[in-house]
């Protein structure tokens, strides 16, 4: 039968080398690269987190200690804030580590985001639950993950996120083929297709790093056969379930996303998120602001 209810467990893949970010990342998990003062990957686990998650489960590669070692205590370094009167900085450091019970699985050899999922199902168990990708930053202001939960318990089955990108880019994606319902931000799902060859795509709305999946998906993970790029796609194993009856687990609706968003996967979109980021935040966006116009302007 298809799991509806609270969702509180996350699951996180963050086994990627972040190969688009060399040289800087050949010694630091890309998803610690920094956007103003926190690591990308803090932004995504406040997301989770404010959305009502308790759990998440990191499924990780080599060479990401660092993140692990960040939702971690620091009982040196939060004594030495302690000592010099940096009580709000000590909070917030030590607060880290109660942010959520954080989890560790590590992937071994990287062969997809289906797989990465797939590493998932003894800690998920037999319950919805959501997957966020490490690269994808929603801003806090426009969240998406409650409307989803929504969706999925007045839906059952499972919940994509979706956003409308230009035709050009509709190939870097997963896209959706989709039927209206009776809520102009809900749509059924009726096909996917990972990264469309050019002049393909059934439609513009591409599959973004939100999805709330129900546990069946794991019974498709287990014998989906690789797929684009030699990997288990997770896109064709949501692809499986669109057809299954709902008492099994079956049926995908997607929320049309249309707050902000940025992929830190990308340099460019990354650059952009660090900048709208600190404009937003009082203590840095009215001189930021200042000395990009004047920059801009070319007065400086």
């Amino acid at each position: 039968m298809s799991n509806r209810g609270a969702i509180n467990k996350a699951v996180i893949p963050v086994a990627g080398l972040g190969t688009r970010f060399l040289p800087a990342t050949k010694a630091t998990p890309k998803e610690m690269l920094p956007v103003v003062d926190k690591p990308a990957i803090q932004y995504v686990v406040e997301e989770a987190v404010a959305s009502g998650i308790t759990d998440v489960l990191f499924v990780t590669g080599r060479n990401k200690e660092t993140l692990e070692n960040h939702f971690d205590r620091s009982p040196s370094l939060e004594q030495t804030l302690a000592d010099r009167g940096a009580f709000e900085m000590q909070s917030k450091i030590s607060g880290l580590a109660n942010l959520a019970a954080m989890h560790y699985v590590r992937q071994g050899v990287p062969m997809g985001l289906g797989h990465a999922v797939s590493m998932a199902k003894e800690h998920v168990g037999n319950q919805a639950f959501a997957v966020l990708l490490g690269d994808d930053l929603v801003d806090a202001k426009t969240p998406i993950l409650p409307e989803m939960y929504a969706a999925q318990a007045k839906y059952g089955g499972s919940i994509l996120a979706l956003m409308e990108v230009p035709d050009d880019q509709i190939h870097l994606y997963g896209c959706a083929a989709v039927e209206l319902t009776d809520n102009p931000d809900i749509v059924r799902v009726t096909e996917l297709v990972e990264k469309p060859a050019a002049g393909t795509a059934p439609s513009n709305l591409a599959v973004i790093g939100r999805y709330v999946i129900d546990p069946a998906i794991f019974g498709l993970l287990e014998n989906l056969a690789p797929g684009r790029g030699g990997e288990i796609q997770l896109t064709d194993a949501l692809a499986s379930l669109i057809d299954l009856p709902a008492e099994s687990g079956g049926g995908v609706h997607a929320v049309v996303f249309r707050g902000k968003r940025y992929d830190t996967g990308d340099k460019l979109s990354y650059l952009k998120s660090v900048v709208s980021i600190a404009l937003d935040r009082d203590d840095l966006g009215p001189d930021l602001r200042a000395w990009l116009t004047s920059y801009l302007a070319g007065k400086i």
